[in-house]
């Protein structure tokens, strides 16, 4: 696993660094810590990363102009702060967790094992996907997002307007943050539960979503059964 530290106090730094090292072990690859915004940028735009672990408060610069590029990259981020009122507005840009200062070693382990075990984040704070756009970001309300499909190591977000954006996360990271409205009902395919008006099953045991506005999904035979229970 690759990971960035951005956090502009040397002593936390380096008492992250040596907890995440601890935690994570062998499966830790590198461990970079950089304590400016603009270097933060930089390196994630020469760098592949797994994750990011992100402090609001870079020697007076705001995380946030940091947050919305990094959303819209394909790793996860995870919040240090201190600026605990500002949680609700993390998650909502698509963060992984909010560890708020003071921190303990539990909960900086608790954080870690979201992307270790790829735990399903359980709740509707999470209100848009960043997409890139060319020397922009593009801010994407899921309410506008009908269904995700697979798209290689990227994603396709299908929107109720009929357009169609690239998010550079994968199907299974995506998954993660929107498990609370979106559910896996194909290895390719994330649909929003609330959109879907009817599962149609076909003769060679073919099933499908269809959706409000007539689209039709496949839906994996591995995954009919659980879906049914749970949302029909």
């Amino acid at each position: 696993m690759n990971i960035l530290i951005v956090e502009d106090e040397s002593r936390i730094a380096k008492r992250i660094e040596r907890m995440t090292r601890d935690i994570l072990g062998d499966a830790l690859q590198s461990l970079t810590h950089i304590n400016t915004l603009s270097g933060a940028l930089s390196f994630i735009e020469n760098n592949s990363l797994d994750l990011m672990l992100l402090d609001l408060n870079l020697n007076g610069d705001s995380g946030f102009d940091l947050l919305t590029t990094a959303v819209s990259e394909s790793f996860h981020t995870i919040i240090i702060s201190a600026y605990k009122d500002q949680a609700i507005t993390a998650f909502e840009y698509g963060v992984l967790d909010f560890v708020p200062k003071p921190f303990n070693r539990d909960r900086i382990e608790k954080a870690l094992h979201k992307i270790i075990r790829k735990e399903k984040i359980h709740t509707n704070d999470l209100k848009f996907l960043a997409v890139k756009k060319r020397r922009r970001i593009q801010l994407i309300p899921i309410e506008d997002v009908l269904y995700i499909k697979g798209a290689g190591a990227y994603t396709e977000l299908f929107l109720i307007d009929g357009k169609k954006e690239l998010h550079d996360k994968s199907l299974e990271k995506l998954e993660q943050l929107l498990a609370f409205s979106f559910e896996r009902i194909h290895k390719s395919y994330l649909a929003k539960m609330s959109e879907v008006s009817e599962i149609i099953v076909e003769s060679g045991s073919k099933y499908i979503a269809e959706l409000k506005n007539g689209e039709r999904i496949p839906i994996g035979r591995t995954k009919y059964k659980d879906i049914k229970a749970k949302w029909f």
